[in-house]
C-alpha cells in the first residue's frame, strides 16, 4: 500500500488516525526526551493525551450502539412499498409490523422496519453477498433480541436503496443471532427529513428524494 493509499484510507478512519498519530508522538517525544528532556515530555504528554481521547471516543462510540433497545423478530410478510411524490409509503404486514425490499451495495434484500433499533443489522448472508466487510478496527457488540443476547460486529455500508431513499456510508452491525433477518434501525431513520404512521402506512420522507430505486 502506498504512502497515499494509507493516508487515504486514514481519513476514513478517524479513530485510528488518532491513536496512530498518538503513539508516533509518544514514540517521538521518548527520542526527543534524550536530547530535550522538556520538549520531549511536552510531545510525550499530547500522545498520552490522544491516546486517552480515542479511547474513549470509542467507548462512546460502542455505548451509542449498546443502548439496549430490543430488535423484534417476527415472521416475514411483505407488502409492497410504493413512492408517492417525495415520499415512500409501506403498508402494514398482517404480523403487525412494517418490511421493505432494499438493495443493500446491489443486492436485494429484506428488512424490517424497528423503531426500537439503535442501528441498522445485516445477516450473515446478506454482508457476505453484499461484500459488507467488518470494520478495520474490530469492535463487537452485544444486542438483545428475540432469541437472547447475541454478538455482532460493526460495519459500514457503501449503499441502501429503497423507494426513492439512498443512504451511503451507513453504520450497521453484522449479527449471526439474527438467522435471515435484516432490520433497519434508527440511524437510518434519524437521517430522513421525517418519518411517520398514518394508520396502517408507515410514511419515509427523505431530505433529498431520489428517483424510484424500489429494487423490488
Amino acid at each position: 500500500m502506498s504512502l497515499r493509499d494509507t493516508l487515504e484510507f486514514l481519513a476514513q478512519q478517524p479513530l485510528l488516525a488518532l491513536a496512530c498519530g498518538a503513539i508516533f508522538a509518544v514514540t517521538l517525544g521518548g527520542m526527543i526526551k534524550r536530547v530535550t528532556p522538556r520538549l520531549g515530555r511536552l510531545i510525550q504528554g499530547l500522545g498520552n493525551l490522544s491516546l486517552v481521547a480515542a479511547l474513549l471516543l470509542t467507548i462512546v462510540q460502542v455505548a451509542r450502539l449498546t443502548s439496549g433497545h430490543d430488535l423484534a423478530l417476527p415472521q416475514i410478510g411483505l407488502p409492497e412499498q410504493r413512492v408517492t411524490g417525495g415520499e415512500t409509503r409501506i403498508e402494514m404486514s398482517n404480523d403487525g409490523h412494517f418490511w421493505l425490499q432494499a438493495s443493500v451495495n446491489g443486492q436485494k434484500r429484506r428488512f424490517l422496519v424497528d423503531t426500537g433499533a439503535t442501528i441498522t443489522a445485516l445477516s450473515e448472508g446478506t454482508a457476505e453477498a453484499a461484500q459488507v466487510e467488518q470494520q478495520e478496527l474490530r469492535q463487537s457488540v452485544l444486542m438483545r433480541t428475540a432469541n437472547g443476547t447475541v454478538t455482532a460486529e460493526l460495519a459500514r455500508i457503501d449503499e441502501l436503496r429503497f423507494g426513492n431513499v439512498v443512504a451511503r456510508d451507513l453504520d450497521a452491525v453484522i449479527a449471526p443471532g439474527l438467522g435471515e433477518t435484516n432490520v433497519i434501525g434508527m440511524n437510518l431513520l434519524s437521517r430522513l427529513a421525517s418519518w411517520r404512521v398514518e394508520g396502517r402506512t408507515l410514511v419515509l420522507v427523505p431530505n433529498h428524494p431520489q428517483n424510484n430505486t424500489d429494487p423490488s
